[in-house]
């Protein structure tokens, strides 16, 4: 086993991606414990929302006499283990969930996923003076899937931990604020138990928080909403597609502004940065929907696929620093703020003009 540069011989490559990932697993298990405890189920805080909560607790303590040991192991957690969990994601989404919503819900989660990414996008930068990369994974988290869906996005855009980390805090305060307002809004707006759970489904961030304010109604609300979540949570996959797509293009013509030559510009030109594990998302999915596999082995993988996402965000709250997430300040939360607003607001309007045709 060959021994890494500047460490001792004890601490062979081997011997730190083993320490890290057992590391990242104990993370994951404590997070998976918190959340069923009564407390956290009904904040709506699932394991992956614990999971990065608990690694920057630990990655900002102690967890730097550990990092000789661990660090090869955690990087390989928060990278591979991130595919892989998002693959598995897949088993748990069925074509069949999807075309029982109808078409209705399918058209309402394409136009708020499109606007409020766009509209992420455009505020981002220009009123709150945030980066583009942080724009992206704000706007991502709020228009698709909360924590999901920025973990899925950052491969594409290769963002530091500590954005990625920051991305997640703010999409994760105000998914729970919606959590608890939501239900207190269903007397007030005139839609029905049915209609209630799309409007919940296509504006509220993480599916646990989806489907807490939706049994916080009915069951009926709460199945809808998960359906049309789920709705969501797969266009996530043509989303990551256009956007390495968009990334590539970007890419060549900050190229041609840096100003090098021709030939070096047209190499880069049209080089676009296919997710795969997004594609092999959309086959497990299809393959759930066959139901081909026997339903035990469909729900050990879906929870495989869960542990090692949770594994994945214990792995990047490891690496995210404090001192980095005091720099960003107030505006991430301002940008997720203003996208929680659109979503409810703007949400229930396309709702309730689509719902009332």
């Amino acid at each position: 086993m060959p021994v890494m540069p500047g460490l001792p011989p004890k601490y062979s490559a081997g011997f730190t991606v083993v320490c890290g990932i057992v590391f990242t697993a104990v993370l994951a298990c404590i997070s998976f414990f918190l959340a069923q405890m009564p407390f956290f189920a009904k904040a709506g805080f699932g394991s992956l929302t614990l999971a990065i909560i608990i690694g920057m607790l630990v990655g900002n303590t102690f967890f730097a006499r550990l990092a000789l040991s661990t660090g090869r192991g955690v990087d390989f957690a928060k990278n591979r283990f991130l595919r892989l969990g998002i693959i598995l994601y897949g088993f748990g989404i069925t074509l069949q969930e999807i075309g029982a919503v109808g078409g209705r819900g399918i058209i309402i989660d394409i136009i708020m996923v499109s606007a409020v990414f766009f509209f992420g996008l455009l505020l981002g930068p220009k009123l709150f003076g945030l980066d583009k990369e942080s724009s992206i994974l704000i706007s991502t988290g709020s228009a698709i899937c909360g924590v999901a869906a920025i973990m899925a996005v950052e491969p594409v855009l290769k963002t530091p931990p500590p954005k990625v980390s920051l991305a997640v805090a703010a999409t994760v305060v105000f998914g729970t604020i919606s959590l608890f307002l939501y239900p207190l809004l269903y007397p007030y707006l005139g839609f029905d138990s049915r209609q209630f759970g799309i409007y919940i489904g296509s504006t509220v961030h993480e599916v646990a928080q989806v489907a807490a304010a939706g049994k916080a109604v009915s069951e009926e609300t709460a199945a809808n909403a998960i359906i049309v979540k789920m709705i969501r949570v797969m266009l996530l996959v043509p989303f990551l597609l256009l956007l390495s797509a968009w990334q590539a293009r970007w890419r060549t013509r900050k190229t041609a502004k840096a100003g090098l030559t021709a030939g070096a510009n047209e190499g880069n030109r049209g080089k676009i940065l296919i997710p795969w594990f997004a594609l092999f998302f959309v086959l497990a999915s299809v393959i759930a929907s066959l139901h081909i596999m026997p339903a035990a082995l469909l729900r050990f993988l879906q929870i495989t696929g869960t542990l090692l996402l949770t594994m994945a965000m214990a792995a990047l709250g490891l690496r995210t620093h404090y001192s980095s997430i005091r720099q960003a300040g107030t505006r991430p939360l301002a940008l997720a703020f203003a996208l929680f607003l659109f979503l409810l607001i703007g949400g229930g309007f396309i709702n309730f003009i689509i719902l009332k045709l």
